[in-house]
């Protein structure tokens, strides 16, 4: 295992995330969930993630139980306020405590900033109190996770001198979002980097069959997974590299990586590019909205709309995709569409509308 210093501690570069792990009948299956636990500390892992939201409430009652084999200076635990989910922040944070059955929290987040909460947390006294719990101990290191836009980043960011932030840093956003703004903000601020979604959920485990042709033939040895958490070992703020596992089997690939001190060299990021840029074409629908499909529709689809939901969809997995699809402003929807091709006669990107209005209609439209 690799590690990297941070103050007067030594982080595994390998976190283990608990949003994501296996479940059995709706909730954490224990005794899978407790192999892998037990699994990345014999590997090395000292760093874990959990949240208040997490499975439902459980997943820091479960961390609780899962570490109390170990001594408390062996591994260091994060958790997160969210102020949506319950806006008292001094009972959360009693009841992580008892939950996590710890005395103190090493890294504590403000959780998810977001434009629209972003004055909350400071305008509510959140993050003066955790502030506070940091003074009398019970919080080591405070820092937060950011789902803002840059403008709101760059305002929390100076708020005071962070001990580390929590940021969405992956290959794709990299060439694809705001991700190198958002990185050198923190640069600049020297607030340390934890990564989350370094696979973008999963999105990056498995590319299109081109992309991925691209990165084995360069290393055969190397997971598909695995070029994601090199990519960002590879830049100087980040800290640790978040990974929620679900399964033994992606265990053992990380701690493999994070094991191989293989250099991830210019060339292999150049390569990475290639493959994403392949990927990026394959799997996106190159719907411009000229909205030349629109008028001749006989059921009144707001073609171009649906199918920009639809990308969302394929790049981002279906987090909050039904809401997404409803606040679409159509008189009819993929479910109401006929198949009878007047909207191909007008598509100047040959897009295979009738099809792709079915595959909607099927995934997102059914009973």
């Amino acid at each position: 295992m690799e590690y990297k210093a941070f103050r007067d501690l030594k982080l595994s570069r390998l976190g283990f995330g608990n949003m994501r792990l296996p479940e059995e009948g709706g909730r954490i299956d224990r005794v899978k969930a407790k192999e892998m636990i037990d699994l990345a500390m014999a590997g090395g892992v000292n760093y874990y993630d959990t949240a208040w939201v997490y499975h439902g409430g459980d997943s820091e009652t479960f961390l609780g139980e899962a570490l109390k084999d170990y001594a408390r200076d062996s591994f260091y635990v994060a958790t997160k306020f969210n102020i949506s989910a319950d806006p008292d922040y001094r009972k959360v944070f009693a009841r992580q405590l008892e939950k996590l059955k710890t005395d103190y929290i090493d890294f504590y987040l403000i959780h998810c900033i977001m434009d629209n909460n972003i004055h909350s947390y400071v305008d509510d006294g959140a993050v003066d109190y955790f502030l506070e719990q940091q003074r009398e101990g019970r919080v080591r290191y405070l820092g937060f996770s950011c789902h803002s836009s840059v403008e709101s980043l760059r305002w929390f960011a100076d708020h005071h001198q962070w001990d580390f932030a929590q940021l969405q840093l992956n290959y794709y956003d990299w060439l694809y979002s705001a991700t190198p703004e958002e990185y050198h903000i923190l640069e600049e601020r020297n607030i340390p980097i934890m990564v989350m979604e370094p696979v973008r959920g999963g999105k990056l485990a498995k590319l299109t069959p081109e992309a991925e042709a691209i990165l084995r033939e360069a290393h055969p040895e190397w997971s598909i997974p695995s070029w994601g958490f090199r990519f960002v070992r590879n830049l100087p703020m980040v800290q640790t590299i978040l990974s929620g596992m679900s399964t033994l089997e992606q265990v053992e690939d990380n701690l493999k990586t994070f094991a191989d001190d293989s250099l991830f060299t210019e060339t292999d990021r150049d390569l990475l590019f290639r493959a994403c840029e392949i990927f990026h074409k394959q799997i996106r629908i190159p719907c411009t909205a000229c909205r030349y499909c629109c008028d001749d529709c006989p059921m009144q689809i707001n073609i171009p709309e649906f199918l920009r939901v639809y990308n969302q969809y394929k790049v981002d997995g279906d987090w909050g995709i039904k809401e997404k699809f409803a606040a679409v402003s159509s008189e009819g929807t993929p479910a109401d569409c006929v198949a009878c091709g007047a909207c191909m006669d007008h598509c100047p990107q040959n897009i295979q509308i009738p099809d792709l209005m079915g595959e909607m209609s099927e995934k997102f439209f059914g009973e």
